[in-house]
């Protein structure tokens, strides 16, 4: 099974896709980040999230994909343009028919390091050792990519378990 993580932003949004074998076993192909310009409008710059993303959906065609929520911003501003990422997002993923499991950053976290409330660094140590990687992908929100499509992993395994 392959699976698309993404952590969406308006700034940087982080990506992977990792291939899961039968066994369950973590193979990540690639990852990286979506990055736009500061000084670039939002139009201009949801545009360019929503292109790098189709091209990298198109390119590895995963079976599924985890996506980060939306939960709490302390800045107005802020959680309105990371909704806005998040609704080119999910464009994508709905027009190339890619189905979507949502996660908080707290199920994420839990998920990659059996607590909610793991630090950001927590998160890219065991990210780094899950994935047998030769150092912490960075920036976080390319960790936090990764640890999503684990997280998204988990969830379909214990959905297939339960049924």
């Amino acid at each position: 099974m392959r699976i698309l993580g993404i952590d969406p932003g308006i700034a940087i949004t982080g990506w992977s896709i990792i291939d899961f074998d039968k066994d369950g076993k973590p193979n990540p192909l690639d990852y990286g980040a979506i990055t736009t310009e500061k000084g670039n409008t939002v139009g201009n710059r949801l545009s360019e999230i929503y292109d790098d993303l189709t091209k990298i959906v198109k390119d590895f065609k995963p079976d599924y994909c985890g996506l980060e929520t939306l939960l709490f911003y302390n800045n107005a501003k802020t959680a309105i343009v990371v909704g806005e990422a998040r609704g080119v997002v999910l464009l994508v993923l709905e027009r190339l028919n890619i189905p979507v499991s949502e996660f908080t950053p707290l199920q994420v976290k839990s998920s990659i390091s059996g607590y909610g409330k793991a630090t950001k660094s927590q998160v890219g140590e065991n990210v780094k050792l899950l994935l047998n990687l030769s150092t912490v992908p960075k920036p976080d929100d390319v960790a936090d990519a990764l640890a999503i499509s684990m997280a998204c992993y988990d969830r379909l395994k214990m959905d297939n378990f339960l049924k």
